[in-house]
């Protein structure tokens, strides 16, 4: 092991999440090739050691403080993975999450299957990626993956009514929208109110914090399905953030 996660492992204990020298590899070598990748296509602005612990592997695991992610058989769609964000941290952590890593850019695709492949990841059951718009997967006429999921997620994507057109199609009937957000999470989820009662959602529960030893704010906003999207929506690509509901 090339680094020192003393200070990462103590703040995952915060939220009773303990690491097995295993993970605790696994994590070793996704930092390496984030920060290797990193040099040829643009995956964070993050990439000093002890801030990507913090920043991206606490930040994408403290939904598990809100949200029990060990159960069997959950199926899970990240909206917008970008590097992995929340989907390979939570799979590395919860093994027997069946993960689908959702992403409209190719060379971010080509990184995500590289890790997959090196940190052995479907070693421990279902996980892949998908590439393509968030809209286009959900579509009621050609979306394969249309409320096929137990939890949708999304981390650092766009404002909270927007997300949840992206997000909230893909969920089933009693499943959960789970969006991470940063310290106006509340003043956004009152501004999605009319987006979140169209999509078939309701507010479950609005979770502030700071990251374990820090005064990072963050927000976990968990929204229950309780009701099928409208085959309104999505609406073409583009269109949510052009006009969000």
């Amino acid at each position: 092991m090339n680094h020192n996660f003393e200070s990462m492992i103590k703040d995952f204990e915060s939220f009773n999440i303990t690491l097995s020298d295993k993970q605790i590899e696994q994590f070793d070598k996704y930092y390496e090739l984030l920060v290797d990748w990193n040099n040829k296509i643009n995956l964070t602005a993050i990439t000093e050691f002890d801030e990507v612990c913090k920043l991206h592997f606490v930040d994408s695991v403290s939904a598990a403080n809100y949200f029990d992610f060990s159960k069997e058989n959950l199926s899970l769609v990240d909206v917008g993975t970008g590097a992995g964000f929340p989907g390979i941290v939570l799979k590395i952590v919860f093994p027997n999450l069946h993960v689908t890593l959702l992403d409209s850019l190719q060379k971010r695709i080509y990184f995500l299957d590289t890790v997959i492949d090196e940190l052995g990841l479907n070693e421990t059951g279902s996980i892949k990626t998908v590439h393509g718009r968030a809209e286009d997967h959900s579509d009621i006429k050609k979306g394969k993956l249309r409320e096929q999921f137990d939890i949708a997620v999304s981390r650092a994507v766009a404002r909270f009514s927007i997300l949840c057109e992206y997000d909230l199609p893909y969920v089933k009937e009693g499943g959960h929208f789970i969006a991470y957000k940063g310290d106006k999470g509340n003043e956004e989820i009152s501004e999605a109110k009319n987006a979140i009662f169209l999509l078939g959602g309701k507010v479950n529960s609005v979770n502030e914090f700071c990251l374990p030893g820090s005064d990072i704010q963050r927000t976990i906003c968990i929204i229950d399905k309780v009701q099928k999207t409208s085959s309104k929506y999505p609406r073409k690509a583009g269109t949510p953030q052009k006009n969000p509901l």
